[in-house]
């Protein structure tokens, strides 16, 4: 009866005092500092005010008032602040953050006061009337205040954004999930680390969880829209624990079906060739991603080509990602963050591919202190520094790598290796500033370079250039913008000198050049809104020939570059229809001309096109459009959450690209050639369908899921029998283009935590190839479909890390993979006093299955804190079992006999040492 007693005389006391302001003023200042503003107003009003100087602090203002009420003189100074005011007779108190209100609100009953002031903390000046979830550990976590409560807003929930942060590096944290305690509330961060929740007015305990962070809490109290950034130390002891991880939660609640996560700090213990840390070729070991075999260039992603994959480096395209014929991936691993790849649902914002992104980050440099990570192996060395440019606002990371391999092959005992090379390098250059908390900056270069030569007369060499700048600008508490500018350029050089008169020297080379526009709009809990416009420019020099020494008999050549214009409208948005059903929808257009100058030959109708059906030649002027196509790209995914720990996924993609590989090897090499579509090339085409089911057990330690898909693509560009595409001036007419289909079943289990952690990765898929044209040559296999070249049903992988201590550990990998197809000869027939051989249907047999076992043993150094370095040592054996798994298999006729030839990369168990060391 006190208590409410007390609280109407304060009612009745606050309805008397509290007034509105009725003096007026007349007051001006230009940039001045609050506090100055406010004696100001103390000494020409009759009013005293109440404050803490902390609040306004900096906080400078500027305006012009005559006769004007003091009330509207405090609206505008305070505006942009988080400060509130209250008048009580001649007294004006501020308050931060929260309103001070002279009137309960309606919904409140005098019974309810006991249960609600035994919650209150009176130093915090809250209402009696908001809602508190959790306020038991409120003394041992730091709180923080969120928004300016405003008393005529209507409101009843308010958006709390932010991104979340590496502390030390500034890197931000992707897939870290945010829970807020006591609720089934949450959410998961972007790739940028950024995060969104909707919350109502109240006081709330968030939870950072995460295996590779620090786990945080912190109280918040939320008044209005607000943003709260985490800077969390890594939890270096789960680095030991985990090879490969997504997130808690995050497989079962994003909304993107089809996307695997790879952390290049978590893949150190997966023994790999001679020891070299890989990130893409872990990427192999997951499911629906595999190479057409051992050493090989490209990945085939879904039943995809190898060609139809968009790599990205801090969104730079790079065209050959690899090393060696693919024996090493060309991406440094110590400078690398993340890479996402995205094979079932492809978001709005990327295009010009059918089957898959790989999105590669590097990673932030630190801006604190220099620091640094190395690697010494038995055929490469590795660095990567990190370097402070202006403390806590712009750092540098350099990172080169490279090979000696070419004293190793002279070392050897073996003539005829005596003049080869073999070796590369690459190297890459990351800057990033934070102007101030509005605007960032970005940029990066990338160089790689391979050389090798296995005869004395031949040498081969190719290189990557990438080249991209970010700009980043925080347009508001809603709206974030990107401007991206990126250059990529791709060539190859062949120099062939030999005894007699054919030495030449040849090349070619292939450029793009790309700007992007990206807006983010964080529109309501609901809808989240990505839309932007995209341009790029294809440069291709098909090649050139020259003769090399002055008595070559070569002739000089150069086919007519090539230029194509490639752009895009897209809008995507990530609509929230409850906690269970999510949708992301997003629509492309993407349109394409194929630019002159070109001499465009025209082919007779009736008749295949040949140098013999040529009847003219049409010549385009520069920039003039020979040929244009385009068209929209919807892009859609669901999800459905059956309970926390259980989600169904579903997808629909279709796709186009414009830019074509031209190959007739069974697998990708550095001297494939490109093309872009034009008159007689029509542009790639697919559309993807798949559902999965996403499970997770024993909070979140064991993760599993099944996902199933189906593929159909039209215009995929082959070859026909025969068919000459280097340095071919009508190339056109050497290439024909078909229907393709693929679909399969992926199956993943993975084990997150404990000694032992790793996963399972299996795929069943089946990848075909239809070829059926008006003429005779242009009709492969009868006109029915056919196993595509990269076409292998079973795959299986299995991958394990057994920790004994904190230091010593074991790991191996398993891999077992069909045989890929192959078309061999079955017969033979004698013609025109002649003997042939007669070649089965186009990859009608299949080479013997590929399977192989790694083990390796590894020794991190003492966990003492205060040392120059940190060791690692890995001790490897690649192949312990010594399988002589087939690369290829050929076929040679010598005396009328044809004989079978098998090549292997690596036939017997490769041992392997590498010392890590971090600083």
């Amino acid at each position: 009866m006190k208590k409410c007693l007390l609280c109407l005389l304060l009612i009745a006391f606050s309805k008397i005092y509290s007034q509105k302001s009725t003096s007026s003023v007349d007051i001006s200042f230009k940039d001045e500092e609050i506090i100055n503003v406010i004696s100001e107003l103390e000494n020409s009003t009759p009013y005293t005010f109440y404050y803490i100087e902390e609040w306004v602090k900096g906080e400078r203002v500027t305006g012009e008032y005559e006769n004007e009420a003091v009330e509207n003189v405090l609206r505008d100074i305070f505006s942009n602040t988080l400060v509130n005011y209250y008048f009580l007779k001649n007294k004006i108190i501020l308050t931060k953050n929260n309103v001070i209100h002279a009137d309960l609100p309606v919904a409140f009953s005098p019974d309810s006061i006991g249960t609600v002031t035994s919650n209150i903390n009176e130093r915090e000046n809250r209402p009696v009337f908001y809602k508190v979830t959790d306020a038991q550990e409120t003394g041992k976590i730091e709180t923080v205040r969120i928004g300016k409560e405003d008393e005529n807003s209507s409101k009843k929930s308010f958006t709390l954004h932010g991104y979340i942060l590496d502390k030390k590096s500034g890197e931000p944290i992707s897939n870290l999930a945010l829970v807020v305690r006591n609720t089934n509330m949450g959410t998961v961060t972007n790739i940028n680390g950024y995060y969104q929740l909707s919350l109502e007015t109240g006081e709330y305990t968030l939870e950072t969880r995460s295996l590779g962070s620090e786990n945080l809490l912190r109280r918040v109290v939320i008044y209005n829209d607000g943003e709260l950034n985490f800077h969390l130390n890594e939890n270096y002891e789960s680095l030991d624990e985990v090879v490969l991880e997504s997130t808690s939660e995050a497989n079962v609640r994003s909304v993107v079906a089809g996307v695997q996560l790879i952390k290049a700090s978590e893949i150190k213990t997966i023994p790999l060739v001679l020891g070299e840390r890989d990130i893409l070729k872990v990427a192999t070991m997951l499911p629906g991603i595999s190479t057409a075999g051992e050493g090989s260039s490209g990945y085939n992603v879904r039943g995809g080509r190898a060609d139809q994959n968009l790599i990205l480096l801090d969104d730079a395209v790079i065209y050959n990602p690899s090393h060696f014929f693919g024996l090493f991936s060309a991406i440094n691993p110590f400078t690398t963050g993340d890479v996402e790849i995205y094979k079932g649902h492809i978001p709005a914002r990327y295009g010009g591919r059918l089957s898959s992104v790989f999105d590669i980050r590097t990673k932030e440099g630190d801006e604190q202190k220099f620091s640094g990570e190395a690697a010494i192996g038995p055929v490469t060395s590795n660095i990567a520094l990190e370097i402070p440019i202006v403390e806590n606002k712009a750092s540098l990371i350099m990172g080169g790598r490279s090979t000696y391999s070419d004293w190793i092959l002279k070392a050897l005992d073996d003539e005829s290796l005596n003049n080869s090379k073999a070796n590369f390098y690459d190297i890459i250059l990351k800057y990033g500033h934070r102007i101030d908390e509005k605007n960032a900056i970005k940029a990066t270069g990338y160089f790689s370079r391979d050389v090798f030569s296995l005869t004395s007369d031949s040498l081969f060499s190719y290189n990557n250039l990438a080249l991209s700048l970010k700009y980043d600008r925080k347009l508001n508490n809603k709206n974030d913008a990107s401007f991206i500018f990126t250059n990529s350029n791709y060539k190859f050089n062949i120099k062939y000198d030999n005894e007699f008169a054919s030495s030449f020297n040849n090349g070619y080379k292939i450029n793009e050049t790309e700007a992007k526009l990206n807006f983010r709009y964080r529109y309501s809990e609901k809808h989240q809104f990505n839309y932007g416009i995209s341009s790029k420019l294809y440069t291709v020099n098909p090649g050139e020939i020259e003769p090399l020494g002055a008595g070559s008999s070569i002739e000089s050549s150069t086919i007519p570059e090539e230029r194509g214009l490639e752009s895009a409208l897209y809008l995507s948005d990530d609509f929230k229809v409850n906690e269970e059903l999510l949708f992301s929808a997003g629509l492309r257009y993407s349109f394409y001309a194929a630019l002159g100058p070109a001499n465009q030959n025209i082919y007779q109708e009736d008749l295949p096109r040949s140098e013999g059906t040529i009847t003219g030649v049409r010549n385009y002027e520069k920039n003039e459009v020979i040929k244009t196509y385009g068209g929209p790209e919807v892009r859609f995914s669901a999800r459905y959450l059956l309970n926390p720990e259980l989600s169904l996924k579903a997808s629909y993609n279709n796709t186009f690209q414009y830019i074509h590989t031209l190959f007739n090897n069974t697998t990708v090499s550095p001297t494939d050639i490109y093309k872009l579509s034009g008159s007689y090339i029509e542009p790639q085409r697919a559309s993807q369908y798949s559902f999965g089911a996403y499970k997770n057990f024993q909070d979140d330690i064991y993760e599993v899921s099944l996902e199933g898909y189906y593929k159909q693509s039209s215009d995929i560009l082959d070859f026909k029998v025969g068919a000459q595409l280097f340095l071919n001036e009508n190339v056109e007419a050497e290439v024909i283009q078909g229907e393709g289909k693929s679909y399969g079943i992926e199956f993943l289990l993975k084990k997150n935590e404990g000694r032992l952690n790793g996963w399972l990765a299996y795929s069943y898929s089946r990848s075909f190839l239809k070829l059926d044209g008006n003429f005779n040559e242009e009709i492969i296999n009868n006109g029915e479909y056919f196993a595509a070249n990269f076409d292998k049903p079973h795959d299986l992988s299995v991958v394990a890390n057994y920790k004994l201590t904190k230091r010593f550990s074991f790991s191996a990998n398993f891999v077992y993979q069909t045989g890929r197809p192959i078309t061999y000869p079955i017969g033979k027939y004698d013609f025109d006093n002649s003997q042939y051989v007669y070649y089965s249907n186009r990859n009608e047999y299949r080479i013997p299955d590929y399977y192989r076992l790694d083990l390796s043993f590894n020794v991190e150094g003492n966990h003492k804190i205060k040392k120059f370095a940190h060791s690692f040592w890995n001790i490897s054996i690649y192949n312990v079992l010594g399988r002589n798994n087939p690369y290829s298999v050929f076929f040679v006729t010598d005396n009328g006999e044809v004989d079978a030839y098998q090549s292997s990369i690596f036939s017997i168990p490769v041992p392997t040492i590498t010392y890590n060391f971090k600083f």
